[in-house]
């Protein structure tokens, strides 16, 4: 078998391509809870912290020099990507939890015990008849 034919047959898979799918579709949910964290959970702490913008904290390493740039340590971009991980994984915590809460919910919930069959009712009546009998005798 050639080296070509078996990338075929793997990238062709099914696990493959849905390892492919899934990590599309989690770098586009990747910037909904991006967005979610920076401009929906933010503004708020923000607020409530007083409007610190960690974001802007740095350190000059270097001045610019002409045309060249500052070399800057940005330590405040780290501090505020921190904190939104942080914000992240609380919120999925919660979702996973509250999803778990409703799963063991739902597998305590008593369920009625089955219905018996049409077969299996005649057979109960037949066994109840046969007892009524042989009580008889």
């Amino acid at each position: 078998m050639s080296i070509v034919s078996e990338f075929k047959a793997f990238a062709v898979k099914g696990n493959v391509v849905d390892m492919a799918v899934g990590i599309i579709i989690g770098a586009a949910f990747g910037k909904i809870v991006s967005s979610f964290v920076g401009d929906v959970i933010m503004p708020p702490i923000g607020l409530l912290i007083g409007g610190v913008d960690f974001t802007d904290l740095a350190i000059t390493l270097k001045a610019a020099e002409g045309e060249l740039p500052a070399v800057v340590l940005s330590y405040g971009k780290f501090i505020q990507t921190i904190l939104d991980f942080i914000i992240v994984a609380f919120a999925i915590f919660m979702g996973v939890k509250a999803i778990n809460r409703l799963k063991r919910e739902e597998a305590v919930a008593p369920s009625l015990p089955p219905t018996p069959s049409p077969e299996e009712t005649l057979l109960s009546e037949i066994r109840d008849l046969l007892k009524a009998q042989q009580n008889k005798e």
